[in-house]
């Protein structure tokens, strides 16, 4: 029972203290006067009777009635009830009113005037104050309320004849039951009846009709929102002009959130003197009079909901999260239907008549009852994850968040998080968790309903019957006898406050009020206390939970599968078998992603720790960690599935033996997952724990079985859950003796301790690390740090908090010692135990114990993780492949050891098992080595289907261009990991990511030494000259015994002149030359003149050729004449040394060797073709006018036409261009120009008049409008068309006299005829296109034409104009800078490796980004440069190209321009002189361009030569059949012209080579045969043993001039760029591919036969090449082996090929029984060879040589000959020449003794009985005769003796003596029947003599 009101207070006017306006509340009386016991008295009241503040009024108002809500200390609500009405303010009756509130005089007269001064002007005769009537209560009948203070007020006003106290006496002393459905009548002796329900039951909300009148003011979004943001902890505030509407309204939102209860500031009407309160950072409901909106306005984070308006306002900060899907929609369309029954039948055709609307207090059920299902729906089954942490004395219950979230399947949902988190659900736990108590509607929906609102979910019909039924039982609860007796209460009568009351209300007696109270008081002490006991039962649990929507997991459909694959691979690992074990590996890593196959996995593992499997070899124990590891990678912090809970026992069981006494357990394998530091996780495992373990106390032992997880949500069978053994354990509790009582809490208490000393154990598992010396990853850290500024305020409300200060901020991560760790751990160890053990009712004793306890038990395991650790140390590292080494090269040094790395994926499809074709090679897991020479990947697939590929990809250290650090993830365990991306210019990129056993330091040091080696500070520690050089820094030079001066000397010598020579000029003008090594790298000195520019004057005796050099410059020149520019200026008629001085004046150049000290010209050969009239001194001052001093010389001469090629530098101001721009021609009497201009004409004039042609030429039509037109355009200006075609017929009968052009590519031969608007047709003038934009027929150019075209820049040549006088004519084109190449370069690289795999990979991709990089357009640009010199050429004109400073374009056009007319330069040999003597003579600086040395960091990589390669190549493919190298021979260049390996393509210039030493070798250095120092000399060793650089089709016709189109659609992207082999890495160093690709031995069946076993070649990993070789080189190894099988040694692959082509030609002869002829590419001319076939000594035997006639049988001829594969210096190729330009009659191989005291030596012999000669080589196919013996001089042949030193195994009979005329002859021969032969043979050549 309980009273129905606790105080009676009446409460008037008074006014302000500090005299303002207002007055305030001042309390006249209340009953009874001294507090209750258990209630004291509110404080506060007058606040809240008028809310919006104490005034009085100028007229009589009607009265109010409201009920305010107080909520006191302990979170009860009193219940206010206020009815004010108003009475007339006595201007006599201020003063004693005034002095009744404070005994102050001067309040008095302040009072009045200020409750006066608001009065209108009308008649100031009445001013009325409010008066308030209080009842204080803690029940809520607000009827009964309003019915009561109405009655008192009535006898008041009407003056009825009632004792004002009898009635209020009554009223205070009413008792009236809390619940339970009773009916009471109460009178308060008035003549009153009234009649009280009680509702059923208390804990479901009264709502009367409140809820309904929400929705019908707001709507029911807004109720949605509001109800959403009132669970989620938001402020919602509520605004009406009216009180009762307030309160109702937040009376109505309160019952929508039941079952849960509102704990925060609830205040439904808020005094306006209390207004600040809005600004509390707690969440609140609160209601405000509207008059104070603009208040709330200022607010930002206030919900607010205007109740008149029928608005809800969210501000923008706020984001209250909508209920979860499809309940949100769900609830929407049951509320319409609710609210608005006629909306379904609006658009029905008949509408039933009538449609029964419920009244509006069972429409409040309604919705109410909507509400109650939706919290069923949400919280279904939250029993199950409910913990029972204690059972006695009081129940503590916890709460699994996380299981309950995941096994929901809302884990994201933020409204449900939030809810879980927030404080009314905490409430909800610790009240509804109880397993034993009384239940109410909600338990029995949320146990019994959820399977009919499951199967009701989409039939609205049904839904809405089930809401009626559940409306009709809240109705019953509020409402239960429907039949109530009436009412009687009186009212005051109408408009009875506007009469006159007849007196104020009386103060009543309080002693008369106090004795009925104590009378009251009396009498129930003696009553027995009417107590109704509450009917307690064991609340039902319900069905398990399912999840709100069944997400159907596309993903993981075929989950059974899936599972079968994780439980076989896992029998696998238990049952040993690996292999099996790691094939499936992939798969289940896979299918781990998936839930069920998580849980699976910790099913099937347990299940073998219960068996006692859990102690594992090595290999166990790694694929064990590695799926633990995969399954803990997908966990949420929460755990929600209950994983990482699962797999808890799990850590700490399975482990495996490092040595004696040392176990590593699986935990330490699998600490870096978030799981394990996060408290929440741990509360949960621990209290789910404690729950099994308190269960296990009250069970029968029969029936403890430990369920297998926490999160577990059913528990099969009888077996009866921790909830239900609880309950009854309740139901027990007060029958038990208080001993009884007392060992029962005694043992729950000490099971929490047990486990909390467990617990702390196993954090310090999972949370110490292995290696506590180091800190812990930065995560991990970081999460324990944040926790431990962790506040778990309701502000923020969330669990953790914001992150505040991570702990230890001043010490920071990186330098936090071990003990950090420690102690790290032991706060965090340490909060959770105060936690977990205050909740759960552990003995403060027990808790300080477990304090001291904890830091032990981390010390303690970090002892023995010490041991752990450092036996791990040892382990070989079983789960990592064995580093491959990688082979290198002689010489080759390794310079770090393996790093181990994962090679990732680059974007390139090859290798990542993409379209390309093959599987995923990459990531590769291996280790990177750095040599002196490579960079070097070897590893393996990490994809374990892949099988045991090697995978290799290396690069040479000097192609390094660019090298970066990344951070990536590792492809096996994805964690993050430092990584490295190297790119090489070669079009390699190793991306790696090092494995986490390599330290930071190690990669640093990595990085710094691949840095030292890239760019070496001195050009002589690049690997080509530390490679067995004499030359290495800090050995000092051999001398060398010599008897004439060395080589080495000379060019000591020749530089030391040229330094002389220089250091002897004034210098006039500093300009730049590249610095020599000695200066590169520091600044050149300010004081000191720059020694390396050329002056304007030399001293004339240094310039002049004298006829008397001294010997050592006989010596250079010698030298000189031997280079390659020598040997071709010979070829060319270009004339020779010696005659150059001699000669008559009709050669029109001549050799000069004025720059041989390298004075003029440091970039320059030494060696250089001029005009014959020129003279030396000259020169000298021509070369100024040019810049880097580089004059023009001639290059090539045309052999038809006799125009030559000349190349210069670019010009300097003055000079040709100052020149053109005189404006007539300088006569020599008046000429103002310098003499050096004048030089530079006469120069030009001599170039010109030294042309036959044009040496008496007069007029001519010039090339006038060529400077107008770009290079770029493809149609000409029409400025351009000056010119015009004098003589059509001229014309066309010159076109048929046109020398004899190729066009090209075998492709486009139905070619219109016409000219081309391109290039030539500026030429020409005008002229149609021509197809393919080939350039025009030569036909078009017109015999008079400028003698000298000069090809220069544009910018250069701006302003000029032609000069009709001169002979030659300036061509300005546009061309691309160094930097432009070195900028396309770099994009081209990206696009051809771009690093990272692309979003979506399609070759539209590769071709945008290839566009971009505009490497193309270069190509084109120089194609069309070089085919329109061609032109110019081939039409007799000369053409000097003066490019930028002459070593860049210049080299790449001039050396096109040569290769495409000359067939020569077509061939091996004639491709190396070409690059030897236009490129390293010339000097390209191959070291600054390829950025060889620190110096030239900076400027980058720029690959000129390689765009010249790809030029040719681009030539190469539109005509195959001309060129006598293959493809791959100028990729070999390309690759090994940036690798340093040969020292061929180091430095800038000659000058430079023999300031070094490299150029001319002394002849006795040449002790290393294994060391190719230069590239020329291995392509020719390689030549002879392979085919690889010959190119079959090859079958040239005379003269070819080529034209190729040079259009960008005509141009073909170089596979150089594109291709890898993975199986080895580049091919580009023959010794490191694995030999030809022969089967291997052993899978030859016996017989012998031809293989056709099959093998599989993936087009990303092998070599395609090799792997399937073209049929010819297919033939020659089959050959070859063919041969070694029959034991002989195999002939020549060369030797070979040519007999097969002679063979072809002799086809055609009616005797000649030839090869067939399909073996030829085809019947096209071929170079005549004269077909000797010979024998060679094979192992045993002698040789016998035939001389067989070209005619005789090729078959016979093909099985007896033999030739040995010799490795041979000699220039390429030239055995064949020796074997067809002499007669050789017979041949072999014989001991010969030396001279006197020399040994014996074999040699090779021939008898030549044509010239009458035995010669004899120093092998078969040495080119050069060592010696001659005369058969003319022979006397006599006879046996010989042996003697000293002859060969020892040899029979005596085989010597014999050949006497001459001059000497004895000693011979051997091999055995006696070869010696026989040899005398025979002699005998015979001297008889026929």
């Amino acid at each position: 029972m309980a009273r129905l009101a606790d105080y009676f207070v009446l409460v008037a006017f008074g006014p302000h203290p500090r005299g303002s306006g207002e007055g305030q509340g001042q309390i006249l009386q209340r009953f009874p006067e001294k507090d209750w016991e258990d209630n004291p008295f509110p404080q506060g009241i007058e606040l809240f009777c008028q809310p919006s503040g104490w005034q009085l009024c100028p007229e009589r108002n009607p009265p109010t009635f409201f009920v305010a809500v107080l909520t006191d200390i302990n979170s009860e609500r009193h219940y206010c009830a206020c009815l004010t009405f108003w009475e007339p303010v006595e201007p006599t009756q201020e003063g004693p009113c005034a002095r009744d509130a404070a005994a102050r005089e001067e309040e008095a007269d302040e009072g009045g005037s200020g409750a006066l001064s608001p009065s209108a002007p009308g008649p100031p005769d009445q001013l009325f104050a409010p008066k308030t009537l209080v009842l204080v209560s803690r029940l809520d009948h607000v009827e009964v309320f309003r019915n009561s203070l109405g009655l008192i007020y009535t006898i008041h006003v009407e003056g009825l004849n009632v004792g004002l106290e009898n009635v209020v006496g009554n009223l205070l002393t009413c008792l009236i039951p809390l619940a339970g459905g009773s009916q009471r009548t109460i009178s308060l002796g008035a003549g009153d009846r009234q009649v009280i329900q009680t509702p059923l039951t208390d804990s479901l909300p009264i709502s009367r009709c409140s809820v309904a009148l929400l929705f019908r003011q707001l709507g029911i979004t807004n109720v949605l929102s509001l109800f959403c943001a009132a669970l989620t902890e938001h402020k919602v505030l509520f605004l009406s002009r009216s009180y009762q509407r307030l309160s109702d309204a937040c009376r109505g939102l309160l019952a929508l959130l039941f079952p849960l209860r509102y704990s925060f500031t609830y205040v439904p009407i808020l005094p306006a003197q209390l207004l600040e309160v809005l600004s509390t950072p707690t969440p609140f409901i609160i209601g405000v009079n509207a008059a104070f909106q603009a208040e709330a306005q200022e607010l930002l984070d206030v919900i607010v909901a205007d109740l008149d308006g029928g608005t809800v306002t969210v501000p923008e900060c706020v984001h209250i999260p909508p209920l979860p899907e499809p309940l949100q929609s769900q609830t929407h369309s049951i509320l319409s239907m609710v609210l608005d029954p006629e909306l379904e039948l609006a658009d029905l055709a008949f509408p039933p008549p009538t449609m029964s609307i419920s009244s509006l207090k069972m429409q409040d059920k309604e919705l109410r009852a909507v509400f109650l299902r939706l919290f069923a729906q949400l919280l279904q089954g939250y029993r199950w994850c409910l913990h029972m942490v204690r059972i006695h004395p009081e129940p503590v219950i916890r709460f699994h968040k996380a299981a309950f979230l995941g096994q929901r399947g809302l884990v994201e949902d933020d409204f449900l998080m939030k809810v879980l988190e927030g404080m009314a659900f905490a409430g909800f736990v610790s009240e509804r968790g109880v397993p034993y108590r009384p239940t109410d509607l909600f338990d029995e929906l949320v146990a019994h309903e959820v399977a009919r609102m499951r199967a009701d979910e989409n039939h609205p019909q049904r839904v809405l019957r089930h809401v009626k039924e559940l409306a009709e039982q809240l109705y019953k609860n509020e409402n239960p006898y429907p039949a109530v007796a009436m009412h009687k209460v009186q009212r005051p009568g109408e408009a009875s406050h506007l009469r006159r009351a007849p007196r104020p209300f009386p103060r009543l007696d309080e002693s008369m009020v106090q004795w009925i109270v104590d009378q009251a008081a009396a009498k129930m002490q003696g009553a027995p206390p009417a107590v109704k006991a509450e009917k307690r039962t064991t609340v039902p649990s319900g069905p398990p939970m399912t999840a709100i929507v069944e997400r159907s997991g596309g993903l993981h459909g075929n989950s059974a599968r899936r599972l079968e694959v994780v439980r076989n691979c896992i029998s696998y690992v238990f049952e040993g078998k690996m292999l099996e074990a790691k094939k499936l590996l992939p798969a289940v890593l896979r299918a781990l992603k998936g839930r069920a196959a998580r849980r699976c996995l910790a099913q099937e593992l347990h299940l073998h720790v219960q068996q006692n499997r859990a102690v594992l070899d090595h290999q166990q124990f790694d694929f064990v960690v590695r799926m633990m590891n995969c399954c803990l990678q997908d966990c949420t912090s929460l755990d929600e599935h209950g994983i990482a809970a699962a797999l808890l026992p799990l850590v700490t069981a399975f482990c495996r033996k490092l040595s004696p006494g040392v176990t590593q357990f699986a935990y330490s394998c699998v600490q870096e997952h978030v799981v394990w530091s996060t408290p929440q996780f741990w509360e949960a495992m621990f209290y789910g724990d404690v729950q099994t373990h308190i269960r296990a106390l009250y069970l029968e032992p029969a029936e403890d079985q430990d369920p297998f997880s926490v999160g577990e949500a059913p528990l099969q069978g009888d077996e009866r859950s921790a909830l239900d053994v609880a309950s009854e354990q309740r139901r027990l509790w007060p029958t038990l003796s208080r001993e009884k009582q007392q060992e029962l809490v005694q043992k729950e208490e000490s099971t929490v301790f047990s486990q909390a000393i467990h617990y702390a154990n196993r954090m310090s598992y999972l949370l110490l690390p292995l290696d506590s010396s180091k800190s812990r990853l930065l995560r991990e850290r970081a999460g324990l740090g944040e926790l431990e500024s962790a506040s778990n305020s309701l502000v923020t409300n969330s669990m953790a908090g914001s992150v505040a200060e991570s702990y230890d901020t001043e010490s920071g991560f990186e330098d936090a010692e071990a003990c950090d760790v420690a102690g790290a751990v032991v706060r965090f160890i340490n909060r959770f135990v105060d936690k977990v053990c205050t909740e759960s009712g552990v003995t403060s004793d027990h808790l300080k114990g477990l304090h001291v306890m904890v830091p032990d038990i981390v010390q303690m395991h970090i002892e023995t993780l010490e041991a752990v650790h450092r036996e791990s140390r040892r382990l070989p590292p079983i789960q990592k492949p064995k580093l491959l080494r990688p082979r290198l090269l002689p010489g080759e040094e390794c310079v770090l050891d393996g790093l181990r790395v994962y090679l990732l994926p680059d974007g390139r499809e090859e290798g990542a098992g993409g379209p390309g074709g093959g599987p995923a090679l990459l990531p590769a897991e291996g280790a990177v080595f750095l040599t002196t020479y490579r960079v070097i990947f070897t590893g393996m697939p990490t994809d374990p289907l892949v099988g045991e590929q090697v995978v290799v990809r290396s690069f040479p250290v000097a192609a390094l261009t660019k090298e970066k650090r990344i951070s990536v993830q590792t492809p096996v365990d994805q964690l993050l990991q430092d990584g490295l991306q190297l790119r090489s210019c070669t079009f390699q990129l190793l991306k790696m990511a090092f494995d986490e056993e390599v330290g930071s330091d190690s990669a640093e040091l990595f990085r710094k030494q691949l840095h030292k080696l890239r760019y070496p500070p001195d050009i002589r520690g690049t690997f080509a000259l530390t490679l067995g050089s004499a030359h290495t820094p800090g050995r000092p030079p051999r001398a060398t015994k010599d008897k004439g001066p060395s080589f080495r000397t000379l060019s000591r010598n020749l530089v030391k002149n040229a330094k002389k020579t220089i250091g002897r000029q004034y210098v006039t003008r500093k300009k730049y030359n590249p610095p020599s090594w000695e200066h590169r790298g520091q600044p050149p000195p300010e004081d000191q003149e720059d020694e390396l520019s050329v002056s304007e004057e030399l001293e004339p005796s240094t310039l002049t050729p004298s006829a008397a050099l001294k010997p050592s410059d006989r010596m250079t020149m010698s030298s000189l004449v031997e280079r390659a520019c020598c040997r071709d200026y010979q070829r060319l008629g270009l004339g020779t040394l010696s005659s150059s001085l001699s000669r008559a004046k009709s050669e029109p150049f001549r050799i000069s060797p004025v720059n041989r000290m390298y004075a003029i010209c440091r970039s320059y050969p030494g060696l250089l073709i001029v005009p014959q009239s020129i003279q030396d001194n000259a020169l000298q001052r021509v070369s100024r006018c040019y810049r880097q001093n580089r004059f023009p010389v001639v290059c090539w001469r045309s052999g038809r036409s006799k125009a030559v090629l000349l190349r210069s530098g670019g010009l300097h101001g003055k000079g040709v261009v100052g020149l053109f721009k005189a404006q007539n021609a300088p006569s020599p009497g008046q000429s103002q120009a310098d003499s050096s201009s004048l030089e530079q004409e006469k120069y030009l004039q001599a170039v010109v008049s030294s042309m036959p042609r044009y040496a008496d030429a007069s007029g001519r039509n010039t090339l006038s409008g060529f400077s107008s037109a770009h290079m770029g355009s493809h149609v000409p200006s029409p400025r351009a068309r000056v010119t015009t075609l004098s003589n059509p017929m001229a014309a066309s009968a010159s076109r048929r006299t046109a020398p004899r052009g190729k066009w090209g590519s075998v492709r486009a031969s139905g070619r219109s005829g016409g000219l081309s608007t391109d290039v030539g047709s500026r030429l020409a003038g005008v002229g149609p296109p021509q197809a393919n934009g080939a350039p025009p027929d030569p036909g078009f150019l017109r015999p008079q034409r400028a003698a000298l075209y000069i090809i220069g820049d544009k910018a250069q040549l701006k302003g000029v104009r032609p000069d009709p006088l001169q002979q030659w004519e300036l061509v300005p084109i546009e061309v691309f800078e160094a930097r432009q190449v070195k900028a396309s370069f770099k994009k081209l690289l990206k696009a051809c490796v771009p690093g990272c795999p692309a979003t979506e990979p399609s070759p539209a991709s590769f071709l945008r980004s290839l566009e971009d990089s505009e490497w193309l357009i270069q190509i084109h640009k120089l194609l069309q440069v070089s085919v329109l010199v061609v032109e110019l050429l081939d039409s007799g004109s000369s053409v000097l190209v003066s490019l930028e400073d002459g070593w860049d374009i210049t080299t790449q056009v001039v050396s096109l321009v040569q290769l495409l007319s000359d067939p020569f330069y077509r061939t091996l040999e004639g491709f190396r002189l070409l690059v030897e003597k236009e490129w390293l003579s010339f000097g390209h600086r191959f070291s600054h361009r390829g950025a060889h040395t620190l110096a030239g960091q900076s400027s980058g990589f720029t690959p000129v030569f390689l765009q010249f390669l790809d030029c040719v190549h681009q030539i190469h493919l539109q005509f195959p059949m001309e060129f006598e190298f293959s493809p791959f021979y100028l990729k070999f260049l390309g690759y090994h012209h940036v690798s340093r390996r040969f020292r061929t393509f180091l430095l800038d210039s000659d000058y430079e080579r023999i300031e070094l030493g490299l150029l001319y070798e002394e002849k006795g250095e040449r002790r290393a045969p294994q060391a190719c120092r230069s590239v020329w000399e291995y392509v020719e060793r390689l030549s002879k043993r392979t085919p690889v650089f010959y190119n079959y089709m090859y079958a040239p016709e005379d003269a070819e001039v080529l034209r190729p189109y040079s259009n960008v659609s005509n141009l073909k992207v170089w596979d150089f760029y594109t291709e890898e082999t993975l199986a080895e890495g580049p091919p580009y160093d023959w010794e490191l591919a694995q030999g030809p690709p022969e089967p291997p031995e052993e899978e030859r069946p016996d017989g012998g036969a031809p293989q056709s076993r099959r093998r599989v070649v993936w087009p990303c990993y092998d070599s395609r090449p090799r792997a399937q070789p073209d049929a010819i080189s297919r033939l020659l190894e089959e050959m070859q082996r063919l041969e070694t099988e029959l034991g002989r040694p195999p002939e020549r692959w060369k030797d070979a090929w040519d007999r097969v082509k002679a063979a072809q030609r002799l086809e055609g002869r009616p005797d000649g029984r030839g090869t067939p002829s399909s073996l030829l590419v085809s019947s096209v001319p071929h170079h005549r060879r004269s077909l000797g076939v010979y024998l060679q000594e094979g192992p045993v035997g002698s040789t016998l040589s035939l001389s067989l006639d070209s005619d005789q049988s090729s078959g016979s001829t093909a099985s007896s000959s033999r030739q040995a594969a010799r490795r041979s210096t000699s220039t390429l190729y030239s055995q064949f020449q020796t074997a067809e330009s002499e007669n050789r009659s017979y041949e072999g191989t014989l001991y010969k003794k030396g001279a006197f005291m020399k040994p014996w030596k074999a040699r090779w012999f021939v008898l030549d009985k044509t010239k009458h000669q035995l010669r004899y080589y120093d092998h078969r196919v040495d080119t050069e005769c060592k010696g001659v013996i005369d058969l003319a001089e022979v006397e006599a042949v006879a046996p010989g003796a042996p003697t000293m030193g002859a060969p020892k195994t040899v029979d005596e009979k085989a010597f014999f003596d050949v006497k001459t005329t001059r000497r004895v002859y000693n011979f051997c021969a091999q055995d006696v029947p070869s010696a026989q032969q040899w005398v025979d043979q002699i005998q015979s050549c001297l008889s026929d003599a």
